[in-house]
């Protein structure tokens, strides 16, 4: 529960058509078996007591009775599992029979939910037996006590503030308008649906997608649980495809015909946090709902398996190679519009060697096919100085022929020099002004170049390195267009590996695969033995805690402590904590104390949800203190 985390499930139990003892006892195992597994809200299928397939049996009263009787036995019998359980059974109020989903915890039945949407076309009958319970909001008998009877139910949680539940059932999310819908505007932002969907060809994939644009749509958790074995095969097979989504992710599910029980870990502070954020969630004060409070044990939720380490990168190879074209595509058509804007004859950028300049020489390459323009119009400058090693040129220069962008040499080492008698910079002194006088004058030579040429300078530093301020102010910082200003260096590297396996040219793609075996490196200073010397990750730290850092600081606007405490869960076994926490340290005294560089930036297209631009994702004041967040890493 710290941090807004909570651990779910959705399991399918082993039934027996119309045998509520036996399906009982597979509920009561199953419940405690999800609850010695950390999971505090545990949903079945509808009408799980009896089985979803009884047909003309749920008329009888003998079956009814002994579905009552089993609510009340499972009941006591979970009093001591924490948490929300939520099961299914035909209930009669009122001298009519509700499909209907009871929610129990701590011993007690704290309310019972009917369904108001009833299916009764194709396979399903459920009108013949079921009325809709879509208008009530009462109490009913159960037990020694009654129980609030209605769909209007929330559910909220005293320990955990914020976490608020309410069900639905089966049908009711095929409807057009979902009574989800109305819990979600009412404040609950965790759903379950109790369900009973068979199987047909093709409805696997849509009922995934129908759970998924509802927890997106709603911005909420929703947790599926649905009938598989052991339900009735007369003329239906159920799958128990149990599904849990966040906010259009899916967290778990479970495979068709397995009966399998699947874990989640919800993120209860992320959900409330996008409502804040997105302007148009707009939460209604409806008096209709009635608030029923429950108990969970204060406890620290088991983080595992719950991150991606490179979250700016999907882990799904096929949607992967998808998002890399896409990413290319964005980048291209808004160099493109920017040329065709200012009719200029050229780009010009400079090229290392390195990452973030092969990138950008890729992109600029896309454009110009886009134009209908020759890459002979691409000026790419090699700009060789005091770091350059003879790798890095070769690859530059290889990699600009083999693109058919015109090469040109500048050697800016005399210029530099002059440049340090003139201020009087001492050349064996290797400090901040040594490096960034390099950089400045490699800004200035494209610069001049691009106004000689009738041409653009392509900026070619990248989203991490903004975050981080490690570009030198008004020299890699400054371009007039920078089309990898919102790529973080995660990506930049699938970006190229991407382009290199897709490329359909050996010699390019080896040069490429070359370029990503390099270490980065502004290469400012002089070799040792012609290696690198000067290796980024060394000095400002790994770029994929940093972006790992970049991305729930500025997606989802959590602390440092929380973000310390998934770093630590995602990167078990390749960072210590000693070593997480330093760098966390680092990332965010730079990423204060550099805002004044990426106040002022060039142009550059957005590509993904996290961007630094000052016109539009990131409206930092240049000035602000870190102090807070520093005392409270100083704590961890």
């Amino acid at each position: 529960m710290k941090d807004g985390f909570i651990k779910v499930a959705a399991a399918t139990p082993d039934i027996q058509v119309a045998d509520c003892v036996h399906n009982t006892r597979e509920i009561v195992k199953k419940a405690k078996e999800m609850s010695r597994e950390g999971a505090r809200i545990l949903v079945f299928p509808e009408l799980c007591i009896t089985g979803y397939t009884c047909q003309d049996l749920f008329q009888q009263d003998t079956l009814l009775e002994s579905a009552k009787e089993q609510l009340l036995k499972a009941a006591e019998e979970l009093k001591e599992v924490p948490g929300l359980i939520f099961v299914g059974l035909p209930l009669e109020f009122h001298g009519k029979l509700y499909n209907t989903a009871a929610v129990l915890s701590g011993g007690e039945i704290l309310g019972i939910v009917p369904k108001q949407y009833l299916p009764n076309y194709g396979e399903f009958y459920e009108a013949r037996h079921f009325v809709s319970g879509g208008e009530i909001l009462d109490y009913i008998p159960m037990g020694k006590g009654k129980v609030p009877f209605g769909s209007r139910l929330l559910f909220t949680c005293e320990e955990m503030p914020g976490l608020t539940v309410a069900a639905e059932i089966c049908e009711d999310l095929w409807a057009p308008c979902p009574p989800s819908v109305g819990h979600a505007m009412a404040g609950a932002n965790v759903v379950v649906n109790l369900s009973a969907s068979d199987e047909t060809v093709g409805k696997t994939e849509y009922r995934r997608s129908l759970v998924k644009g509802q927890s997106a749509r709603l911005l909420c958790a929703y947790i599926y649980a649905t009938a598989g074995n052991g339900e009735s095969t007369q003329d239906l097979v159920f799958g128990g495809q149990n599904l849990i989504c966040e906010n259009g992710s899916l967290l778990a599910e479970a495979p068709l015909f397995a009966n399998e029980t699947i874990y989640g870990v919800l993120d209860i502070q992320k959900l409330k946090g996008e409502r804040r954020r997105i302007s148009t969630w707009q939460q209604e004060m409806d008096g209709s709902y009635l608030k029923i409070s429950f108990h969970l044990p204060k406890e620290e939720t088991l983080l595992t398996n719950c991150f991606e380490q490179n979250p700016f990168v999907p882990g799904n190879p096929e949607k992967r190679a998808e998002r890399c074209n896409e990413i290319l595509n964005i980048q291209a058509m808004g160099l493109k519009k920017r040329m065709e804007h200012t009719h200029c004859k050229t780009a010009v950028l400079g090229i290392s060697g390195g990452l973030d300049s092969t990138l950008a020489l890729l992109v600029t390459a896309r454009a110009m096919d886009l134009l209908g323009m020759d890459r002979k119009q691409i000026v790419a400058v090699t700009m060789p100085c005091f770091g350059t090693t003879d790798r890095t040129y070769t690859n530059a220069c290889e990699l600009t022929r083999r693109l058919g962008a015109e090469l040109l040499e500048v050697d800016i080492k005399k210029a530099v020099l002059q440049h340090f008698e003139d201020i009087g910079q001492d050349p064996q002194v290797h400090d901040v002004t040594f490096e960034n006088a390099q950089a400045r004058e490699r800004t200035q030579v494209i610069m001049d170049i691009a106004n000689q040429r009738g041409g653009m300078v392509i900026g070619t530093g990248d989203l991490s390195e903004l975050a981080l301020g490690w570009a030198t102010y008004n020299g890699d910082h400054m371009s007039m267009y920078g089309v990898n200003g919102s790529v973080p260096k995660t990506l930049v590297r699938y970006l190229v590996r991407y382009y290199a396996e897709t490329c359909g040219e050996e010699k390019l793609a080896q040069i490429l695969m070359d370029v990503l075996d390099t270490p980065v490196s502004p290469e400012l200073l002089p070799p040792e033995d012609g290696v690198i010397s000067q290796k980024t990750e060394d000095l400002v730290g790994p770029y994929e805690l940093h972006d790992f850092f970049l991305y729930y600081m500025l997606r989802f606007h959590f602390s440092p402590s929380k973000i310390y405490r998934m770093a630590k869960a995602t990167f078990e076994g390749a960072y210590d904590e000693e070593t997480i926490l330093k760098w966390l340290k680092k990332f965010y005294w730079r990423f204060f104390s550099q805002q004044f560089k990426r106040s002022c930036l060039p142009d550059g297209p957005k590509v993904g949800s996290v961007a630094v631009s000052p016109r539009g994702d990131l409206r930092m004041p240049s000035d602000a203190c870190v102090t807070v967040w520093m005392k409270e890493i100083e704590k961890l």
